[in-house]
């Protein structure tokens, strides 16, 4: 008589919450994300120097910034399709590796051309990170610690972006700007090794080779046309164009802001405002928790009212209200921005990697194009002319987002 065993069940290898291998897989993506956007953001707290050191104007030199975006914009793309081929922490590594190199070359631009083909070169570079970072621990870690470890990776971002502000402040005031984005790349290149040295090898059992006669991976073609095509993913991408547009077109005009009358700082004490990235790091990481008990709409619709009155506080010539405004816009956008991207990695089944990619795209677009904006508007109308951009860009992200409101759970990926 033949004794048929039950099948083995069926268990998730990928690390939970509070495993070793979950707390370096977050350690290693924060590392990341220093290392991302400390190099991505050096120049914009030191913006004023550059424009002087330049003779150029705020709208020109914001490009440094808005170029820097658009590479990585344009690229995220391309970088999700080689990601998909030899693997997204590998990525990830090639990725921060060339835009250290394009970094030690930017401080020794003589003319504003070369530096802005730099800048351009090193964002395209760095788009490796933004299009792999969320889908890698979209599959990499336990579903139910997901959104938990994209929070936490999210609020890696706002760390590097702060210190990477604070750090070209103070090494601008010493050396001029070509200090200040030195020592940035130096911090990316120290990031960088954290991250090769702590990430862990995946968990996941390598998927089996395409069996004669069985069903055809999807091409990319079909995983774009997935990822544009899904319903509701269309108004999360929106949310990455406008709130990120109207983040930037605040930030990338704050140096100009300080060091003008009525506040008169200097780039170092100017500098200390970035401080207020702090909140961004906090509300990153308590969007995840906060979608996992009320929902993802509602913490997107209570984020986008807060940056409402964070932007429309900017308004104030008080520093101290000032910076209570830049808190709370700050820990808004970032709440928003960890909600809205890991909703994209959770609703998009098909494309997973191509969908992250597109958030990306939008939201370094909106990054560029609006953050480039708000230096015109500030170089025309001045700061509150800034500022009445930034509440329109938000209003129009939140009416977009009423799409949202009743979005169905996904349908399983075929196989």
């Amino acid at each position: 008589m033949t004794v048929t065993s039950a099948p083995p069940e069926t268990h998730d290898p990928r690390p939970r919450a509070g495993t070793a291998a979950y707390r370096r897989t977050v350690i290693a993506l924060v590392a990341a994300a220093v290392a991302t956007f400390a190099q991505l953001w050096a120049v914009q707290p030191i913006l004023p120097a550059i424009a002087e050191g330049f003779d150029t104007s705020a709208g020109q030199a914001a490009l440094t910034v808005s170029l820097a975006t658009g590479g990585l914009a344009g690229f995220t793309l391309i970088w999700s399709g080689i990601a998909d081929r030899v693997g997204r922490a590998r990525v990830i590594a090639i990725s921060l590796l060339l835009a250290t190199l394009l970094g030690f070359a930017a401080p020794f631009s003589t003319e504003l051309w070369t530096l802005l083909l730099l800048r351009t070169l090193q964002g395209a570079a760095l788009g490796g990170v933004s299009a792999a970072a969320v889908a890698y621990l979209a599959e990499e870690i336990h579903p139910a610690d997901a959104p938990k470890a994209t929070g936490l990776y999210i609020a890696g971002n706002p760390l590097g972006g702060m210190g990477g502000r604070l750090l070209a402040g103070f090494a601008a005031d010493l050396g001029g700007w070509q200090w200040g984005v030195a020592a940035n790349t130096l911090l990316g290149l120290v990031s960088l090794v954290v991250f090769v040295l702590v990430l862990p090898r995946s968990s996941r059992t390598a998927p089996a080779p395409h069996a004669a006669g069985g069903p055809k991976p999807l091409s990319l073609g079909r995983r774009l046309r997935a990822a544009a095509t899904t319903r509701g993913l269309l108004p999360m991408y929106a949310q990455a164009l406008l709130l990120m547009g109207a983040f930037m077109a605040v930030y990338n005009v704050l140096g100009f802001r300080l060091t003008d009358e009525p506040f008169g700082l200097s780039q170092a004490m100017a500098s200390l405002l970035f401080l207020s990235y702090t909140a961004g790091m906090v509300g990153s990481a308590v969007a995840g928790s906060a979608t996992l008990r009320w929902g993802r709409y509602r913490v997107l619709t209570l984020a986008t009212l807060l940056l409402l009155v964070g932007i429309g506080g900017l308004f104030t010539t008080s520093l101290p209200l000032l910076f209570l405004a830049l808190l709370l816009l700050t820990f808004a956008f970032f709440s928003a921005h960890a909600t809205a991207s890991a909703w994209v990695g959770f609703h998009a089944v098909t494309g997973r990697a191509q969908a992250a990619a597109v958030y990306t795209l939008a939201y370094y677009l909106g990054a560029g194009l609006f953050g480039w904006l708000g230096g015109v508007v500030y170089d025309a109308v001045g700061w509150n002319g800034t500022v009445v951009l930034a509440l329109t860009l938000t209003v129009l992200a939140g009416l977009v987002a009423l799409r949202l409101r009743r979005l169905p759970t996904p349908a399983p990926a075929q196989p």
